[in-house]
């Protein structure tokens, strides 16, 4: 499925609400606030990009691991994020599609 997804399929998410599930009963509410495009436009395959999450929280973060994202709106699917620190509202997460 994640092979599938493409920036448009999240780009119509943009500004909601996800959850990072890091304990089977436990999940971190995250918005998703920036999509972005990455090499050109005339590569082979899926064009890769990157999303950004961002908590409300700016003094803890979750480790660099694989976690279940979920929204109301698409399927429940595993991705890994990497917390690039925070900016004036909360803590960034960053997951990569290639």
């Amino acid at each position: 499925m994640l092979d599938k997804l493409t920036s448009a399929d999240f780009s119509a998410q943009l500004n909601q609400k996800f959850h990072i599930r890091y304990q089977p009963e436990t999940a971190l509410e995250v918005e998703l606030i920036q999509v972005t495009k990455l090499g050109t436009e005339d590569m082979p395959g899926r064009r890769p990009f990157s999303l950004i999450f961002r908590s409300s929280q700016r003094n803890s973060y979750l480790p660099q691991h694989v976690y279940i994202i979920e929204h109301n709106q698409m399927e429940k699917m595993e991705l890994f994020l990497v917390p690039i620190g925070p900016d004036e509202v909360g803590m960034r997460y960053e997951a990569v599609f290639t």
